[in-house]
């Protein structure tokens, strides 16, 4: 059975970094596309509005019928959806020659869906293998996203340097091929059954305070997680002026290793989550404003990176603290707390596109871009890393909040 465990394991692991690369591959290709197709920086954001917000409405639908669903059988159809949709990503420049937007765009809700019924599912198929510290073997799973996103930004990075721009739909084929990988995996092998325990409806839960805290807190806690992420490559490019290679591999692969340095290390020594997560806030607040005011290049770099750091656990440790505050809730809670974490994914970079925008176009934006040498695509990109520290800024009083109720539960 140990043997099992292991391949289930590399199957829930590997359909991490589907993840990895269905979250990250389109903000890698911002400028791609709107080099290549005139696509404009809001409606880049948008797709991954489209992209969140398709996850989250595969939460919403685990949240309220998880019982209708067979998970086992879900679970191994996931990666197969992912395989398509990316697919249908490569083969859009084809079928869509007209209309690219919408080509991305469909095909971004299918591979999204397939995301977000992994982002559901994988967590409480590796919390139902028998261990002896689940919580750490949980922020284990979530290390793999963030080194799976290392991974996707190395390799697309040095793909693009190495080959035309308009090659981009060979690098989608590449990476769909991780997800066949995994449902080959899944083929073959025993899925626990997740047992639901709960004695009170998902409505009922619902109306508890503490509950809905948890959901502000990772919706607050994926919007400064995925802001940074999703627009680190183009801010690094258009407002801190260095060469796309050394900007993805410098500033973003670096945000995503200081993210799994930040996962992993909790995963082996990991405890006080309230603590880590209340000092990550204050953590990243700060890596935000320095981005967003400073004019050096290293140190625009370094804000990037050490976001990932202080952002690590925000995600992964607020699925702790819920499971450990509503114990035995089962797939709906980890859904419900997906719901939440999607929305603040999809709301932050969404908003930082349309502000990008916004502040790019106004006559007072070109003119302070002017008066400080930046185009104006960078100054908008500045404006839109001060609205994006609201959400770690707002997450430090929510963390300060668990911190007092744990203390009081433990006096």
């Amino acid at each position: 059975m140990q043997t099992s465990y292991s391949r289930l394991k590399l199957a829930c692991y590997t359909t991490n970094v589907t993840m990895s690369v269905v979250g990250n591959l389109s903000a890698l290709l911002f400028i791609v596309f709107h080099t290549l197709y005139d696509i404009s920086y809001t409606k880049l954001g948008l797709l991954v509005l489209i992209n969140f917000v398709t996850q989250l409405g595969v939460d919403l639908i685990f949240s309220f019928f998880s019982k209708k669903f067979d998970v086992p059988k879900t679970v191994r159809l996931t990666p197969m959806i992912a395989f398509v949709g990316l697919l249908l990503y490569a083969l859009t420049p084809v079928i869509f020659k007209e209309h690219i937007y919408l080509g991305l765009a469909l095909s971004t809700v299918v591979f999204a869906s397939a995301s977000g019924l992994s982002e559901v599912l994988t967590s409480p198929t590796i919390a139902a293998i028998p261990s002896p510290d689940p919580d750490r073997e949980m922020s284990k799973l979530h290390s793999v996203y963030a080194w799976g996103v290392v991974g996707v930004v190395i390799v697309s990075t040095l793909f693009l340097f190495a080959f035309k721009s308009e090659s981009w739909p060979y690098l989608a084929v590449l990476f769909a091929t991780i997800p066949l990988f995994s449902f080959l995996l899944f083929c073959g092998i025993e899925i626990p059954q997740i047992k639901d325990q709960e004695t009170q409806t998902t409505s009922e839960k619902t109306k508890k305070k503490g509950l809905w805290l948890c959901v502000l807190a990772i919706f607050l806690g994926g919007a400064a997680e995925c802001t940074m992420a999703q627009w680190c490559s183009g801010y690094l490019e258009r407002a801190m002026e260095i060469p796309k290679i050394w900007g993805d591999i410098l500033g973003v692969a670096l945000f995503s290793a200081m993210l799994g340095l930040g996962r992993s290390l909790y995963a082996k020594y990991g405890k006080r989550i309230e603590t880590v997560l209340f000092v990550g806030g204050i953590g990243a607040a700060a890596c935000y404003l320095i981005a967003a005011l400073t004019s050096f290049a290293p140190l625009g770099l370094f804000a990037c990176a050490f976001t990932g750091l202080c952002v690590s656990m925000m995600w992964p440790g607020m699925l702790v603290v819920a499971s450990d505050r509503f114990p035995g809730s089962g797939v709906a809670l980890y859904a419900l707390m997906a719901a939440g974490g999607d929305l603040g994914a999809s709301v932050g970079p969404a908003l930082m596109g349309a502000v990008t925008d916004f502040v790019a176009a106004n006559p007072l934006g070109v003119k302070l871009a002017q008066t400080l040498g930046l185009s104006p695509d960078g100054i908008g990109m500045k404006a839109g890393l001060l609205i994006g520290m609201l959400f770690p800024l707002a997450a430090i009083f929510v963390y300060r909040r668990f911190m007092k109720t744990k203390n009081a539960s433990r006096a």
